[in-house]
């Protein structure tokens, strides 16, 4: 302290600065916290006396005004209350289809915004994918006519007609569609072994390489070398994805790799070691769990850091031999639900994964993609019903979570349901029909953006005192560069397209130099061919090789140059066969042939000697 005094006194003031305030913050909270009670108890007393009024009001209403003409004497109270009875039932039969019934309590699971649609006629074949990207904005349909169309809900109008149209994968089925988790990319999965990435406006980003399909060993290859089943980004990377293929492999991909060798190889397995097939795969919500449905009824879980063994396996979930369609995690991380070929649908929690927790039977499903998804809320799973031509409408199942029964049921189309789509933000629900359409259901009070902007918007009218037309303007004395060609004759126009080397096809000249590009040079422009020519200017194209040696033979005989004469004395006569003109009766063997010549041959020799 003596040393503050001092230095105090040598700097010339009185102190360092004012001491910091101290609060009592048990006394701030204790008073925040009455405010807030206080202010709870008005609220609910001015809600409460409000009701009471406005419940008054109705019965005074009731009491005093009746419409309609007064009920029979004859029909006593029991009767009415009958015919009430009747009126209530009529009325929960009338009711809106988007609507679900109240529970025990009398609350309301959830609304199902129902009760405006638009259709978006994609073609004529079924539509067997659908996405949306996080925002909203934007949907993308996938048919078996192998095209995939974008649809912008803030750019469309009422026409509804899609903004762009390609074709990813000629000639191969699209089997799953969808957005990464910021909505940049968009994954597109076909009946090939190659899955592809593209931009949100349609254009390729990357092409996922094809495996050695001579390989045995799956480790070893670089990618997928069967057809794909299904596909799924990552929830929380925005640049992971996951593909499964009958080659019996879920495979995980970035797309920064551009495609050229996948992250990770997962291999489904049997009960007895063998392949099995995967036929849809998923991320939990959270990305730490990779989960795949096989063909032989099972259900297999991997941990994101495991890539051999997996952290759960149950098998005969489904029948064996079918294909179950889709597997889907619900917003509590433990629970998840899947769709199976074998006309079911079933609930599983990882806590307890021996059993399911809630069956429903009886639900048709035709489709190797049919979906089924949670409510935003996590309170209903949604899927859709596959129908027979003919035999009854298509419709769209809504399930209570927790018993999976059937609370309400909405008929879509006189075909089957193949896809299913309710998004959180937008609370719409996105259907893919068997007869190639794309329904939006929405509610104008309970939905947001997405078709009730393309609804309000009307179709313009080409206006056509707007159009320009482009008038002919005829400058005789402009300079050439600016001078428009005049019409001319059709003979005149073929005779210039003549002698234009590029509209005549004309071929291309020989070259005059060594040669470039695969393109050999003219005939004598190389050391070789020059050689050729001069070889060929000599010699003689005689048509019978025989005449043509035959023709050195006298030469041969009196000029001898190599080895005959050598052997003059010593070489052998040579006989050939005469041939003759007549033709003999009877055929001779060769070897009385043979020795009649050398006979003759030895008496024409022993006449040479005597005449010598």
């Amino acid at each position: 302290m003596s040393g503050e005094k001092s230095m105090e006194e040598v700097m010339g003031f009185g102190g360092f600065g004012k001491k910091a305030k101290t609060f009592d913050l048990d006394a701030l909270f204790e008073e925040t916290r009455r405010n807030a009670q206080e202010r709870s108890k008005k609220v609910l007393e001015d809600r409460e006396n409000s009701d009471e009024e406005k419940q008054d009001t109705q019965k005074e209403g009731s009491d005093d005004e009746f419409i309609g003409p007064p009920i029979p004497s004859g029909i006593d109270s029991q009767t009415t209350d009958n015919i009430e009875d009747d009126d209530s039932i009529q009325q929960g039969s009338s009711k809106a289809e988007g609507h679900v019934e109240p529970t025990d309590d009398g609350e309301n699971i959830t609304v199902v915004p129902a009760t405006h649609e638009i259709t978006l006629t994609h073609g004529v074949k079924a539509v067997s994918a659908l996405a949306l990207d996080p925002a909203g904005a934007r949907l993308v349909t996938g048919s078996y006519d192998f095209d995939v169309h974008l649809w912008d809900f803030a750019g469309m109008d009422n026409s509804l007609q899609s903004f762009r149209q390609f074709t990813p994968c000629e000639c191969h089925q699209i089997k799953n569609i969808q957005y990464s988790s910021t909505g940049e990319n968009v994954l597109i999965v076909a009946g090939n072994s190659q899955a592809k990435v593209y931009n949100r406006d349609g254009f390729e980003v990357l092409e996922c390489i094809k495996g050695d399909q001579y390989l045995s060993d799956m480790y070893r290859t670089a990618g997928h070398n069967a057809m794909l089943n299904s596909g799924c980004w990552h929830p929380k990377v925005k640049s992971e994805f996951m593909t499964c293929s009958n080659d019996g492999t879920i495979r995980t991909w970035d797309v920064g790799s551009e495609g050229k060798k996948c992250k990770s190889v997962r291999k489904c397995k049997d009960k007895s070691g063998r392949r099995a097939i995967p036929t849809s795969c998923c991320y939990s919500r959270d990305g730490k769990l990779l989960a795949a449905a096989c063909n032989d009824g099972s259900i297999q879980l991997w941990d994101e850091k495991m890539k051999v063994h997996t952290s759960h396996i149950l098998h005969g979930c489904h029948s064996h031999g079918t294909d179950t369609s889709s597997i889907c995690f619900s917003y509590n991380q433990h629970s998840f639900c899947t769709r199976g070929g074998d006309d079911t649908v079933k609930m599983w929690d990882i806590r307890q994964f021996k059993r399911p927790t809630a069956v429903a039977q009886n639900l048709e499903n035709f489709f190797p993609m049919t979906d089924c998804v949670f409510s935003p809320n996590g309170k209903l799973v949604v899927t859709g019903i596959s129908v027979r031509k003919g035999k009854g409408p298509g419709k769209l199942i809504f399930l209570d979570t927790d018993s999976l029964e059937i609370l309400n049921e909405m008929e879509i189309c006189d075909t089957s349901v193949v896809r299913c789509l309710w998004h959180p933000k937008l609370n719409q629900i996105m259907v893919g029909t068997g007869e190639g359409t794309a329904k939006v259901f929405y509610d104008p009070k309970r939905s947001v953006r997405g078709a009730k902007l393309c609804v309000v918007k009307r179709r313009q009218k080409t206006n056509h005192a707007e159009v320009f037309i482009r008038h002919k303007i005829i400058t005789p004395y402009s300079l050439p560069m600016y001078r428009e060609q005049r019409e001319r004759s059709t003979k005149k126009q073929l005779e210039k397209a003549r002698k234009d080397p590029v509209k005549s096809r004309k071929p291309q000249p020989p070259l005059s130099g060594p040669g470039a590009g695969g393109r050999i040079t003219a005939h004598g422009g190389t050391l070789s061919s020059y050689i050729m020519k001069n070889i060929a200017k000599n010699t003689a194209d005689d048509s019978n090789p025989r005449e043509a040696i035959l023709r050195h033979a006298e030469a041969a005989v009196k000029n001898p140059k190599w080895v005959s004469h050598a052997y003059v004395d010593s070489q052998p006569t040579p006989i050939f066969e005469e041939e003759s003109e007549e033709e003999p009766e009877e055929l001779e063997p060769a070897w009385k042939r043979l020795k009649r010549n050398k006979e003759s041959a030895a008496k024409k020799k022993e006449e040479e000697k005597e005449g010598k």
